[in-house]
């Protein structure tokens, strides 16, 4: 007689939780993520018919935006706090440039490759690039920075880590540029107006300015007050309260919670920047980011199984291969002439922009809140982008990465300054 499906949920999430412990330890130096082993399982799993229900994202919308929400916002905690480097100008450029010049154009690249290569509507094609173009901050762990005070922080890792952190959050106004066509097939001057002060202006100012005040706010509370001081307590649960607090005081104010985050982490760490706490914090808010990716994964490995992937075309896999090979690359590329920065550097910062569990939320959010139609196309090729970065990224970041670590083309600095190439 089988197990009830309650039995069977605590055998696989228990299962789930060994590997979280053991499978990164195991993969240190293995050209695997713990990511492919998430997708395998997941794969394997519901292949064999222990499990009645098919875990697709349109049909399970609303989950699939929370639980890929939730998952994104623990990442960027631990992206904000494991920065070792102080915020600036010119010790941020490689950011700035992949930001304001390689996000953009990647947006718009994907967009074009799915309007004029693929026959998407213009909302759904504006869409399906605002949700393909952030570097993923929960799958891009391999490539990043080091635990707080490393000293793992060569031009690469800093480059892609700081990159994962921010553009989650300045993507969004793209999202809503979706939204606003799908809602009004030719916006005129006041709804983008309306968009440029609003969706791009005051959603960013607030993500930031919240995410500062909030991040200054527990900076005070964990390191400053002679009573309350949470860092004496050593509890990494602090970790998650931040999280939650930044992005739900950011979300009331109408700001981009994401953007908030990882500011607020930023702001965390500058208040005591070399405090062992920040590991314990770290620490924490990884664990419980694995936890998540990999329960996502699993069902993303599902997905595919069984049925995710039918509405595909030879079209869209020649589109997906087009993301990772072609647009992404070209648009970090050009986002670095005049840097200076070797090409070696150039060449890894744009091949190595993971897509992930970001873009399964983007989508999710713009199709949950806008009219775009028919979706089982667009989630079935961003699913494979997604598939198609974990495989092609979890294969080669390992090595690519030893290599680069093994010779590498700048000095790594300590938190104050820009690296010498």
């Amino acid at each position: 007689m089988w197990a009830s499906p309650y039995i069977l949920f605590l055998l696989g999430f228990g299962v789930i939780v060994l590997l979280v412990s053991w499978l990164p330890l195991a993969l240190r130096r293995l050209p695997l993520s713990l990511a492919i082993i998430c997708v395998a399982i997941g794969m394997a799993v519901f292949a064999s018919g222990a499990l009645h229900f098919k875990p697709d994202p349109r049909t399970w919308d609303t989950i699939t935006e929370k639980l890929t929400e939730l998952v994104v916002i623990v990442a960027l905690t631990g992206a904000g706090l494991k920065l070792d480097r102080k915020l600036g100008w010119k010790s941020w450029m490689s950011t700035w440039r992949l930001l304001a010049i390689g996000m953009p154009l990647t947006i718009a690249g994907a967009a074009a490759v799915a309007y004029f290569g693929l026959g998407y509507a213009l909302p759904m094609a504006l869409l399906f690039g605002a949700a393909l173009a952030p570097t993923d901050p929960v799958l891009a762990s391999d490539v990043q920075v080091g635990p707080p005070g490393s000293g793992d922080e060569g031009e690469v890792r800093f480059a892609l880590t700081s990159e994962a952190g921010l553009n989650d959050g300045l993507a969004f106004p793209f999202v809503n540029l979706a939204l606003v066509y799908a809602a009004t097939a030719r916006p005129g001057s006041k709804e983008l107006i309306d968009w440029l002060t609003w969706d791009v202006g005051w959603k960013i100012l607030a993500g930031v300015g919240v995410g500062w005040l909030v991040g200054r706010a527990l900076g005070w509370l964990t390191f400053g007050a002679l009573r309350t001081r949470l860092s004496g307590t050593g509890d990494g649960l602090v970790a998650l309260g931040a999280t939650l607090v930044a992005y739900a005081t950011t979300e009331l104010a109408q700001g981009y919670g994401f953007l908030a985050v990882f500011i607020a982490a930023l702001a965390l760490r500058a208040r005591e920047r070399d405090h062992d706490y920040h590991t314990e914090l770290h620490d924490f808010a990884e664990q419980i980011e694995r936890l998540l990716m990999m329960l996502v994964l699993v069902l993303f490995g599902g997905a595919i199984v069984t049925g995710l992937f039918t509405p595909l075309t030879w079209k869209d896999w020649l589109a997906a291969l087009a993301i990772l090979f072609v647009v992404r690359p070209v648009a970090a590329w050009i986002g670095f002439l005049g840097s200076g920065l070797p090409r070696r550097d150039r060449a890894l910062m744009g091949f190595l922009g993971i897509r992930g569990l970001g873009s399964f939320y983007y989508l999710a959010y713009g199709i949950n809140h806008g009219h775009f139609g028919v979706s089982a196309r667009v989630w079935a090729l961003t699913g494979l982008v997604v598939l198609m970065s974990i495989l092609i990224h979890g294969m080669t970041a390992t090595p690519l990465m030893r290599l680069l670590d093994r010779r590498p083309s700048a000095v790594r600095t300590p938190s104050g300054g820009a690296p010498v190439v």
